[in-house]
């Protein structure tokens, strides 16, 4: 069994959909009662492979919301919990999704391996960074030609270079797509160092600087609040690709030949008999997810119990090869353009 463990995307939908689901205690609690709620295991699902394989999986929510990301222990016991929950469910692989994720590895959660009486297995849970990357990096690849830009000549910028999803994507463009140049931003001076001599190329710019040269700018990074670009500085035509978290670059970049895709999603063949999707407001939440869930789903698929995206900077082009090869087998395709603009006609 795979297990996907997410959260609303604020909490006043949170609050919806707790009521929506029937538990009223805790709908009608303010923020300090849903700070104190236990995860919930809301939804049981079953997925056929185009191979004809069926797994079954379960969705937990982690009863957290954005609101609390400023409450550090809260954001913390959160995760934990809900991964105690799925471990004590018997659920074979777990993907961390959203900001369970990033609290995770920011948080240094690792250091934390005992909840209550639970030792937590980390070889149960993974963060489904490799399949995302893989997502991301396809996305460029699939959506720059149909945009008019060449990737070959090409200048893409990567903001959040030296993270786990972002050097991923670099070394997959660097070494599989061989993309023109890369710009490679990010806040911390020696990691992107260290970035660009392992990937013998690149050049190292200021955010600014680097989103007025590209022709394809890929954010995995938490887009600063402050930041105001003029679209008559941008590339034409130029693709932006959000695979950050929440997704709202379209409300920042607008304007004649820019592309606003959002990134590290993908659709199923098929419509699956959940709802959970709802809660991340998909286009079509019958069949699209995040891909960090659909690495849960492939795992499974491939009896690969194991944390397969694990830490920071251990994704390898060999491990994309795996996850992006069973995506293909099991039945997912990368969210582009086209899906946009058939959602905006719908």
């Amino acid at each position: 069994m795979f297990g996907l463990i997410g959260h609303s995307i604020s909490f006043e939908d949170a609050r919806r959909k707790a009521c929506e689901l029937g538990y009223d205690h805790i709908a009608e609690g303010d923020l300090d009662v849903w700070c104190s709620a236990p995860p919930q295991l809301v939804e049981h699902v079953e997925i056929e492979s185009p191979t004809g394989k069926v797994i079954e999986g379960a969705y937990i929510d982690s009863c957290f919301v954005p609101e609390m990301l400023g409450r550090f222990k809260t954001a913390r016991r959160k995760v934990l919990n809900a991964m105690e929950l799925a471990q004590k469910k018997g659920i074979n692989i777990t993907a961390l999704g959203g900001f369970t994720s990033i609290i995770f590895e920011n948080f240094n959660l690792l250091q934390h391996q005992h909840v209550r009486n639970t030792t937590l297995e980390w070889d149960r849970f993974t963060t489904g960074n490799t399949h995302t990357a893989w997502v991301i990096a396809r996305q460029v690849e699939i959506n720059a030609p149909l945009v008019g830009i060449d990737l070959k000549k090409a200048r893409v910028a990567v903001v959040g270079a030296t993270g786990d999803i972002g050097s991923a994507v670099c070394r997959w463009l660097a070494n599989r797509t061989g993309v023109g140049e890369l710009l490679l931003v990010a806040r911390q001076q020696q990691p992107l160092v260290d970035l660009r001599k392992e990937l013998q190329g690149g050049r190292i710019l200021a955010l600014e600087e680097a989103v007025s040269e590209a022709d394809v700018v890929v954010w995995v990074a938490s887009m600063p609040k402050t930041l105001e670009i003029e679209p008559s500085n941008l590339r034409n035509p130029c693709l932006m690709v959000d695979g950050g978290y929440p997704k709202n670059l379209d409300s920042k970049f607008t304007g004649s030949g820019v592309h606003v895709l959002k990134g590290g999603i993908v659709e199923f063949f098929k419509d699956i008999g959940w709802s959970m999707m709802e809660l991340a407001e998909m286009e079509k939440p019958r069949r699209e997810m995040f891909a960090c869930f659909a690495e849960a789903m492939l795992l499974e698929f491939e009896n690969c119990h194991t944390n397969f995206s694990w830490g920071r900077n251990n994704i390898t082009l060999e491990k994309m090869d795996f996850i992006g090869n069973a995506s293909v087998k099991h039945g997912f395709t990368t969210f582009n353009l086209k899906n946009q603009i058939q959602a905006a006609f719908a």
